[in-house]
């Protein structure tokens, strides 16, 4: 297996992407492909040569970079020998089977529709994002690719989250929920009214509107919204995290029983940390176009890349791809065959 990293996307790379992939190379049983520069790469790769490797990696040249404040169309215009651009070509090519991005996430958005191609019946590709619950975890689609929708995105959203819980969280019939600001059917949107009737015919095994707050109660294992709601949960999600890290930090230095209390809990915080750290799962896969692509969080440390890889070695694994066509194709036909 063949993983390409963009090893110059990201706001600490590449420094942070050579080690990440140094490290995954330590624990898996892969190659992969850092892209980029070779004259910055290699030299940082021979800080890390002495480590004992199961996997191998390889420098592919690209002599471009896409910054960060790029917009997405000038990318594509002007930076086609980008790390980025490259990366999604070894996998269009076959020459990787999966492509990771810390880097700039609309231009990783772009390029990957526009070098990979959309699965057939997606009008548009989403992002998922996996979020703890109290049971365990629930898939948010879409977390950012998408800020306007129609009603029909939603859908798909739905069938492609649904596929992705199923293959990658292993839930048999997962549960999926429309967000809204409320559970009664006059609650909601037009968007979101006029989806919900649509994704009450499909064979999704849909338990209708849903609250922000079951998300993390674990009452639902794939929640759909547009983008723009998406992401500003995600932010949210993120933020909180932060706090409350923070502030329990900040109380632990209050008193010398404060101190103590958080020695004695500090197990159950380093697990409770590790199930709310984005860094945990590394990056969030791009569904429904025609390959893996992975996109990681801009500040993503070499931790977090390492979880990236690991978690693109799982959907090659688990042959994600393969099966989101498969369940594209099968609503595709049934909604032809309704019409």
């Amino acid at each position: 297996m063949i993983i390409a990293v963009d090893a110059m996307g990201g706001d600490r790379a590449p420094h942070v992407t050579v080690e990440g992939a140094c490290l995954a190379a330590e624990e898996l049983e892969l190659t992969i492909a850092l892209v980029g520069d070779k004259d910055i790469i290699e030299p940082l790769l021979e800080e890390h040569k002495y480590k004992k490797r199961k996997g191998s990696i390889v420098v592919v040249h690209a002599p471009e970079v896409v910054s960060m404040s790029e917009s997405p169309s000038y990318a594509l215009r002007k930076k086609k020998n980008s790390s980025i651009s490259l990366a999604l070509e070894m996998v269009k090519k076959g020459e990787a089977d999966a492509a990771i991005s810390a880097g700039n996430s609309g231009a990783m958005m772009a390029f990957s529709m526009f070098v990979m191609k959309r699965l057939s019946g997606v009008e548009r590709p989403a992002i998922a994002t996996v979020m703890p619950n109290i049971n365990g975890a629930t898939v948010l689609v879409d977390a950012g690719a998408n800020v306007d929708c129609k009603p029909t995105n939603l859908v798909q959203f739905g069938i492609m989250g649904a596929a992705y819980a199923s293959t990658i969280l292993g839930v048999k019939l997962p549960r999926v929920g429309l967000l809204s600001n409320g559970e009664e059917e006059e609650k909601g949107t037009d968007l979101t009214r006029e989806a919900h009737e649509l994704l009450k015919k499909t064979p999704l095994n849909y338990i209708g509107y849903i609250e922000g707050r079951d998300i993390f109660k674990g009452t639902v294992d794939v929640v759909i919204c547009d983008g723009f709601t998406g992401n500003i949960v995600l932010k949210v999600a993120e933020g909180v995290a932060y706090a409350i890290t923070n502030i329990l930090k900040a109380e632990a230095n209050q008193s010398l029983f404060s101190k103590l209390g958080f020695v004695i809990a500090m197990p159950a915080l380093r697990a409770l940390k590790k199930k709310i750290d984005y860094e945990e799962y590394g990056g969030a896969p791009l569904l429904g176009i025609d390959g893996i692509s992975i996109i990681c969080h801009g500040s993503s440390s070499s931790y977090a890349i390492k979880n990236a890889i690991r978690y693109a070695k799982e959907c090659v694994e688990k042959k994600l791809n393969t099966i989101l066509k498969v369940e594209m194709e099968k609503y595709s036909k049934g909604l032809n065959e309704e019409n």
